[in-house]
Order: C-alpha cells, then sequence, then structure tokens
C-alpha cells in the first residue's frame, strides 16, 4: 500500500507540475510585456525564491540535523547544475546565447560559500554576509542580462500575475507531492543525514524544476530556461545558506566539506562552461551532466559508507 501511495503521489505531482509549469511561463511572459522587463530578468528573480527549500532547511537545522540542511542548498545546486540542466537538455535542447557577464556572475555566485565553509562552520555573521553577497550577485546578473529579449509568443495577457501565480501555486503544491512521493520511496533505505540531504531531500524539493526549464525551452525560450536555473543557483548558495546559518549556525561535517560544498561550486562552473561554450546546452551535453550526476551521486554514497 505504501508503495502504491508512493506512485500516486508521484503520478499527481507530476501532472501538476507540468500544468503549473505552462501557466507559470504565460503568466511571466505577460506579466514582463506589461510591465516592459525581460522575461530573463524577471524569472532570475522571482523563480529563485523556491520558499520550499528554504523551509526544508530551516527545519532540519531547527531539528539539529545541520548536514541534512546544509544539504538542500549545497546538494540543490549540485542538482540544478547538473541534473536539472542535463535532463532538461535531454528532453529539448536548450538554445540562448547569454551575455558573458550573466555567466561569470552566476560561476560566482557558490564562492563566497565554499570560502566561508572550509573552515567546517557558517556562523552567524557568515549567514549575513552570504545574504548581503546574494543582493550583489543577483544584481549583477539581472542587470547583465536585462537587454536579452527573445521570440514574442502572442497569448492571452489579461490576468497576468493571476495566471503566474497560479502557475507558482501549482508547481509548488506538485512539486510538494512529488516530493512526498520520492521520499517515501527512498526512506526504507536508511541512509545517513548528510546523504539524504544532498541527495534524497535536495532532489525531492526542486524536482520540479526540470518541467519550469524544459517548458520554455520547448516554446524557444532557451533564455527564460537558463534564467529559472541560474537565479535559482544564486538563491541557493548566497540567500539560502545564509538564511539558514542566521537561523541557527551550522557546523558542517567531513563529507559535507570534503565532497558536496565544492561539488556545488564546480558543478556551477562546468555548467556555465558548457553554455559559454555551445551557446546554450544541446542533448549531448546534458548526457553529459546528467553523467557527472550520476557520479556524484556514487561518491557520495562511498563517502557516507567509509
Amino acid at each position: 500500500m505504501s508503495s502504491l501511495a508512493a506512485l500516486l503521489l508521484l503520478a499527481g505531482g507530476i501532472v501538476l507540475v507540468v500544468g503549473g509549469a505552462e501557466l507559470f511561463f504565460d503568466g511571466l511572459l505577460s506579466v514582463a510585456a506589461r510591465l516592459r522587463l525581460s522575461a530573463f530578468v524577471l524569472t532570475v528573480v522571482v523563480s529563485g525564491f523556491e520558499l520550499e527549500n528554504l523551509a526544508a532547511g530551516i527545519a532540519a537545522d531547527l531539528k539539529g540535523l545541520p548536514n541534512a540542511a546544509a544539504g538542500t542548498f549545497l546538494g540543490g545546486t549540485t542538482f540544478l547544475a547538473l541534473a536539472v540542466s542535463g535532463l532538461a537538455a535531454t528532453v529539448r535542447p536548450i538554445r540562448a546565447a547569454l551575455p558573458p557577464a550573466v555567466l561569470a556572475w552566476t560561476a560566482a555566485a557558490p564562492f563566497p560559500l565554499l570560502v566561508l565553509g572550509l573552515d567546517g562552520r557558517l556562523s552567524r555573521l557568515d549567514g549575513a554576509a552570504l545574504v548581503l553577497w546574494f543582493g550583489v550577485a543577483i544584481t549583477g546578473i539581472a542587470r547583465s542580462g536585462r537587454a536579452l529579449v527573445g521570440p514574442e509568443l502572442g497569448g492571452k495577457r489579461r490576468f497576468a500575475l493571476v495566471r503566474l501565480l497560479a502557475g507558482l501555486g501549482l508547481l509548488s503544491g506538485g512539486g510538494e507531492l512529488l516530493g512526498e512521493g520520492l521520499r517515501r520511496a527512498v526512506v526504507h533505505l536508511g541512509v545517513s543525514e548528510t546523504l539524504l540531504g544532498n541527495t534524497a531531500v535536495a532532489a525531492t524539493v526542486e524536482a520540479e524544476e526540470v518541467t519550469r526549464v524544459a517548458v520554455p525551452a520547448r516554446r524557444g525560450r532557451g533564455d527564460v530556461a537558463l534564467g529559472n536555473i541560474l537565479g535559482t543557483i544564486a538563491h541557493f548558495a548566497a540567500f539560502n545558506a545564509g538564511v539558514i546559518a542566521l537561523v541557527r549556525p551550522l557546523e558542517l561535517d567531513r563529507a559535507s566539506k570534503g565532497l558536496h560544498l565544492p561539488a556545488a561550486a564546480g558543478a556551477t562552473v562546468v555548467l556555465v562552461w558548457l553554455v559559454a561554450r555551445g551557446q546554450g546546452l544541446g542533448r549531448r551535453q546534458g548526457i553529459f551532466l546528467l553523467g557527472l550526476y550520476a557520479a556524484y551521486v556514487a561518491c557520495s554514497i562511498v563517502v557516507a559508507t567509509v
């Protein structure tokens, strides 16, 4: 019965995130057109506020699970850069020529976290510094990409904000169902908090992101697809990490310091390099990124069992 419940939750979550992604994308383009803003900039600023990820991290931290909490932003960043990008590009190639400054700001976004976390602790002072850095980084990404303009896709512009918010609501609700289904499917494995936080929890909380990237790519807006990923990486590696550390300082274990922290920064650099090199991501690059993520998960399992 538990397996059937997990499958039903997964199926329901998939339906909601697909419908939510379509609605969110339509609303996003309409809001951008009404405000005369770049859809890329609006995506970078809006879509990265993953409240479910932040809430999961804070809850784990307050329950005395600091490495599971750190996994929500460390493993979450790696999951976005490798698994989400790779799977979305495999489903539908992502074509977009992003300004070099956008890619440079994104590549730099996780490095203050890397430097501050190498001593094995994220203090409240570190958290405040990361939140301030987030403001700098997200402004840099947004300002660098404000000239990006995609094709006019038409569609209704009435109730644009309502459709955008409704899409976000469906994505959040669908992501919750999807995440609960995945958690039920893996909870019997009995893994460590660090491994669980950086792999299963990070993936389940962010599973709907694949659809949020694939939908605009399918509809000819590769800039918006990549904006979802780049903006969310900056939010995770700076804002979420900072806020969680402000709530309660994090003590990082050997696996978090030695593997998950450098993996988050390294995965972001690899993604940025591939996008810059190919003006987007093709299926071959997507398969390569998925292979890297599989290797990361394998390394995580080995480190957790040593």
